[in-house]
């Protein structure tokens, strides 16, 4: 591949903007300097010229997403986790037999439009795997474990084990890394739990949980009552959790995780994910709609990931909202400090809760490369980061290890 060089207004690198500098690379990337020593540093480049008040960042990343319910729209029931769970499961055979492979690129395209260019693909029934195998984008393809019955632990993680092995069997260049996720503390059982952790720590898969993303959830599992209690009676005929908030917690002590949600988390227990290693993955939209509260992201010392969740609790897979919607949401703190935050949460640091290096620009670092072009100058530097945030809708240009997709 040919090296080409892109001039923008604005780099993010992994250090912060940097102005009037330009990016050199061919599959990866080469170096971060001025236009003209790159220009004779490599004198047979393709130059790149970008318009004006154009912006520069690594591909971003949706560390969390379902897109196997992309077919929702209004059928689901939002306002209360509980009462979405029920419309859920109302719901479920009508929504995934009516998402189909082109509903589910149509939802990919949009992600690709938006400049992400990697996303976590949280799989329940395997039924997504074709259109991640077609996408330019990369895909962690997590493949989903939950049962929480004993009797019917074997069968479960037998399913569960043929489409992860199934999602190994892919060409490499279809960019897709096999992973395990773990449905959530009240849906598996700890048997499955163990098992689980030891086969993404043998095969060093990247490993996602959902974790104390309701209130409901928190209540189950400390005291047995709450609106899970119903649930569980209903559905599968008992009354208690088959785990602790502590035991489940302490499972993945020894290999880092990515904790999807902990919404419902106390000081604690984000204290011991950081000491852990564990990344948070935030969906700020997802929660407002189930009703799960805010995560009080001054007080995460761990990484942090902001991820869209899929469309059974959102209106749209552009993480360029979901920055917007957690920048209102959380108003504590330094508006531009926040702004720059929420950037490296959907590149440099998801990235690293996904095994990835890419998410950032820097010699050596994967191309996968964004432009954005605002429709102004930003005046003050410090701005950069808020107003790119603020104004950008779709990305201009996108590549992907060097090929521009779009």
């Amino acid at each position: 591949m040919s090296v080409k060089i892109l001039i923008a207004d604005h780099i993010f690198t992994p250090d912060g903007f940097v102005s009037d500098q330009a990016v050199a690379f061919d599959e990866t990337i080469l170096a971060v300097s001025a236009p003209d020593h790159l220009t004779s540093q490599y004198p047979e480049a393709e130059i790149v010229r970008t318009p004006p008040h154009t912006v520069l960042l690594p591909g971003l990343i949706n560390t969390h997403v379902h897109l196997e319910f992309s077919a929702n729209r209004t059928e689901l029931t939002y306002g209360d986790f509980m009462t979405w769970l029920e419309s859920v499961i109302e719901h479920r055979d009508e929504l995934v037999a009516r998402c189909d492979n082109a509903t589910m690129e149509a939802a990919v395209q949009t992600m690709l439009r938006s400049g992400i260019t990697h996303f976590g693909a949280i799989s329940s029934f395997g039924g997504d795997l074709e259109v991640c195998r077609r996408t330019p984008q990369r895909v962690t393809y997590f493949n989903e474990l939950i049962g929480s019955s004993a009797a019917t632990a074997d069968a479960l993680y037998g399913d569960f084990l043929e489409r992860l092995n199934h999602s190994f069997h892919t060409d490499p260049a279809e960019y897709i890394t096999p992973a395990i996720a773990i449905h959530a503390p009240y849906s598996v059982h700890p048997v499955l739990l163990s098992k689980a952790i030891a086969l993404a720590k043998e095969k060093h898969l990247p490993l996602s949980t959902h974790f104390l993303e309701s209130p409901h959830e928190r209540e189950w599992l400390e005291s047995h009552t709450g609106g899970f209690l119903g649930f569980f009676r209903k559905f599968f005929g008992t009354d208690r959790a088959v785990t602790s908030i502590d035991e489940f917690l302490h499972a993945f002590d020894h290999y880092p995780a990515l904790f999807v949600h902990c919404t419902q988390t106390t000081h604690a227990e984000r204290e011991h994910l950081a000491e852990r290693g564990h990344t948070i993955a935030h969906c700020p939209r997802s929660n407002r709609l189930l009703d799960c509260g805010r995560l009080p992201i001054e007080d995460i010392t761990a990484p942090l990931s902001i991820a869209t969740d899929g469309l059974s609790s959102n209106w749209s897979l552009s993480l360029w909202d979901e920055l917007r919607a957690a920048l209102m949401l959380h108003h504590q703190g330094d508006l531009e400090k926040m702004a720059e935050r929420f950037l490296r949460a959907v590149t440099l640091d998801a990235a690293r809760a996904l095994h990835s290096d890419a998410g950032r620009i820097a010699p050596d670092a994967p191309a996968d490369l964004i432009t954005v072009t605002l429709t102004e100058r930003v005046e003050r530097d410090e701005q950069i980061a808020l107003q790119t945030l603020l104004h950008t809708q779709e990305a201009a240009t996108v590549y992907i290890q060097g090929k521009k997709v779009l």
